[in-house]
């Protein structure tokens, strides 16, 4: 057996797979010697394969391959097989915590609002005033104190990778880029569309190139941005995750909302401007590097209307997004880029 294998289990979306990778950084300086290996879904394996911190990857596909009960214990099976020494879940849902309920692993380690949390051998408070990353840290027995917490996410990309993104920048025609990410999954978090036109026609007046960036999911939204402007460059679903990173590697700033763009950012280490709509910063997913800055119109009796946000307004106004000016947004730009 393997004394040294650690397994971490994060199966939500990007944004949350990306503010794990502090936590597995201070993990494996912990534990020089350890073997870390990540449970991910299918749209996150990428990030995590990219982390020179992670031994392997194990892909969990919940919602095809392994949505079937009986395919999930034989996961679990394949699992207990590995003979990991410790699990940690910043994941708090049931999958997640039936997995480690079978796994046969003594020491474990979850959140006290994790589905079945009772699952755990050492249970850890989820404190709401903090940030993301530094819960997870605390995961891992890290209290730290202050800013020490701000831990840049590392990923690598390969030279192919780099190649791309240099091909891609030819059309900028070496102006300064400013990376645009407008989507979201969940429609209460988006900017609305039309003050997004606007924003960008402020960053065109300032000489900037625009890239637009998402998953394929956005590539209409984007491409309707782009209204064929050879000054924007919409990008949306013809990137990897990594790529996209890489490219904003090469930008003076990204305006997104509270979505995972927001944290790609972070990774590229370049100021960030989140817009928060139904959502607010307190939730603890904001931006922390250096000159990086939010924005949220807070003065609401509705807002926020719930911590993912929904679909649809649920008071069929959307003040949040609507109430937050062009003005204000640009003035966030301007400050940002001086």
């Amino acid at each position: 057996m393997d004394r040294n294998k650690i397994l971490i289990i994060q199966t939500a979306f990007l944004g949350d797979a990306i503010l794990t990778l502090p936590m597995i950084q201070e993990l494996s300086k912990k534990n020089p010697s350890a073997k870390i290996d990540v449970i991910s879904i299918p749209s996150t394996a990428e990030i995590f394969k990219s982390s020179p911190y992670i031994n392997d990857v194990i892909v969990l596909d919940k919602r095809g391959r392994q949505k079937s009960l009986f395919n999930l214990l034989r996961f679990v099976l394949f699992i207990r097989k590995q003979n990991y020494i410790k699990i940690y879940s910043p994941h708090r849902s049931m999958r997640s915590s039936l997995i480690v309920f079978f796994s046969n692993v003594k020491e474990t380690f979850g959140f006290e609002n994790s589905a079945l949390s009772f699952v755990y051998k050492n249970v850890i408070p989820y404190e709401t005033g903090l940030h993301e990353v530094a819960r997870n840290l605390r995961l891992i027995g890290l209290e730290n104190e202050k800013d020490d917490w701000k831990i840049k996410p590392e990923i690598s990309i390969r030279k192919d990778g780099v190649k791309k993104i240099d091909s891609v920048l030819i059309k900028t025609a070496g102006k300064k880029i400013i990376a645009v990410a407008p989507g979201s999954v969940w429609q209460t978090k988006k900017y609305p569309f039309e003050y997004y036109i606007k924003v960008i026609e402020y960053i065109l007046y300032k000489n900037f190139f625009v890239v637009l960036i998402g998953g394929t999911e956005d590539k209409e939204l984007c491409d309707s941005l782009a209204c064929n402007n050879e000054n924007i460059n919409s990008l949306a679903g013809k990137l990897s995750i990594v790529e996209s990173i890489e490219l904003l590697k090469r930008c003076s700033l990204i305006i997104c909302n509270d979505s995972a763009p927001t944290h790609m950012g972070m990774i590229a280490d370049i100021p960030i401007l989140t817009i928060y709509c139904s959502t607010v910063p307190g939730f603890g997913f904001y931006p922390y590097n250096e000159r990086s800055d939010f924005i949220s119109f807070d003065d609401l009796n509705c807002k926020p209307c719930g911590i993912h946000g929904h679909k649809k307004c649920p008071v069929k106004t959307f003040d949040c997004g609507y109430k937050l000016s062009v003005k204000t947004v640009c003035e966030h730009i301007e400050k940002l880029l001086t």
